[in-house]
């Protein structure tokens, strides 16, 4: 407790002395008072004029054609489209897609009731 007690003077003495040098330092510079920081002023608010706001007719924008998002979605547009069906190679031109994932795609849309099979490898819509 003895140490505690000379080393919270000691720091005391310190920090006396540091606040001495300061003030020694302000006087030489002319400033004796401490600086304050400017307050901020109160700024009144003006009355605002309201406007008009004039209302412009939009045009709508014409409809885009819906790309088909997945290639479920393309391979089903494209037998849609046609009456007699498409068959496998026809799907495989057009979509750039091989024949095992129109395979898979075909079966899924069977598996939907979306088409149906009208001969070995040609497709309708159901």
């Amino acid at each position: 407790m003895t140490k505690l007690k000379k080393d919270l003077e000691a720091m005391s003495k310190a920090l006396n002395g540091l606040a001495q040098k300061v003030q020694k330092l302000q006087e030489q510079l002319g400033e004796t008072k401490p600086t304050k920081k400017p307050k901020a002023k109160a700024v009144k608010a003006k009355a605002v004029k309201k406007t008009v706001v004039k209302k412009v007719a939009v045009k709508k924008a014409a409809p885009k054609k819906a790309t088909p998002a997945t290639a479920v979605d393309t391979v089903f547009a494209i037998i849609k489209k046609t009456k007699k069906g498409v068959g496998m190679a026809a799907l495989m031109e057009k979509t750039g897609y091989n024949q095992k994932k129109i395979a898979n795609l075909v079966f899924k849309l069977r598996k939907q009731g979306k088409i149906k099979t009208v001969a070995k490898g040609v497709y309708v819509k159901a």
